[in-house]
């Protein structure tokens, strides 16, 4: 591409890797490393690498990383200061207000995991831009879980367009939101790119009646989970005031998608139990059992879904 194209005629992002500095005098040479393997003198976007709360204290401020990622910029070396983000909005908030020379934040967001509150995709969306910020969006078809749908739900899409693919529906709907630089679409062969681009070529804000839709579709999609429950915020009413509900929705989702131990819930779990008592995932939440009307054995399915979360995630410089 460097050889065919000139450079500012293609936009080039990458990333740093907060999650595995050895040591700040190392910060210079692994950016300096990245551009020349690039092959150009300067990235448009630059990202410090999937931000926490955690990573955002021990690996980020400690090493002073806002501050090269400004004098890149300085240089020339950079455009656009940014970070990929897998925490809370109000961590999201507090990085925003401690760094306002952040230009885009990439976060996880679709129609699915907007309102889920592990995730709390809407609510990033929010902060981000109250700060004046653009976005990225990753995860659009989670993983490719809003790909493969219901079949009550694809009637309904294609009753509306016979040609319209479930993939362009979930894209369309992060690509309708304000500020959005980018949507990240996990494309696998040649077929996707072109369905992708037939869309995006001449690009339509949802209607309301394809919002409609989306609603009935998630809607549809929690009915295929492992575990059913008729009011989830029952299991926050609990001693040590962890919003379960969040556990058990999470473990319901990974279970739905290709890949369930590569999912994006796995990013947020470790950071989630690290601002509460640990104590709460060995409590017993028996009596719990009769608030939802015995629909499962609360403790069996928390802990299988504590086990699930802890082991698979993908945070492992978390110490448990």
């Amino acid at each position: 591409m460097v050889d065919r194209y000139q450079r500012d005629q293609y936009v080039l992002a990458s990333k740093f890797p907060t999650f595995n500095l050895p040591s700040e005098d190392q910060v210079e040479s692994i950016f300096l490393e990245q551009l020349d393997k690039c092959g150009v003198e300067y990235f448009d976007y630059y990202l410090l690498h999937n931000l926490n709360r955690i990573l955002y204290e021990i690996e980020v401020e400690k090493n002073h990383l806002f501050d090269y990622m400004k004098k890149w910029k300085t240089e020339g070396k950079i455009k656009h200061i940014g970070f990929s983000y897998h925490d809370d909005a109000t961590h999201l908030d507090q990085i925003l207000t401690e760094h306002p020379e952040v230009e885009v934040v990439q976060i996880v967001m679709n129609y699915y995991d907007d309102n889920e509150s592990m995730i709390q995709g809407k609510a990033c969306y929010d902060v981000i831009r109250k700060h004046g910020c653009q976005v990225i969006i990753m995860e659009p078809v989670k993983g490719g879980a809003l790909v493969n749908i219901p079949q009550t739900a694809i009637e309904k899409m294609q009753a509306l367009y016979p040609h319209a693919s479930t993939a362009s529906y979930a894209i369309r709907y992060c690509a309708s939101y304000d500020g959005v630089v980018a949507v990240l679409s996990g494309m696998s062969n040649m077929e996707q790119m072109q369905d992708n681009i037939s869309y995006m070529l001449d690009f339509q804000s949802l209607t309301k009646e394809e919002y409609d839709i989306l609603a009935y579709t998630k809607q549809e999609i929690i009915k295929t989970w492992k575990y059913q429950c008729d009011d989830w915020s029952v299991l926050d009413d609990n001693d040590y005031h962890v919003p379960l509900s969040a556990i058990m929705r999470s473990y319901n989702s990974l279970l739905i998608q290709p890949i369930p131990t590569f999912g994006a819930e796995l990013n947020y779990y470790k950071t989630f139990r690290s601002g509460y008592d640990r104590a709460f995932e060995k409590a017993d939440y028996s009596w719990l059992n009769s608030k939802i009307n015995n629909a499962f054995d609360v403790n069996t399915a928390l802990q299988e879904a504590i086990n699930f979360l802890t082991e698979n995630s993908f945070q492992g410089y978390i110490e448990d």
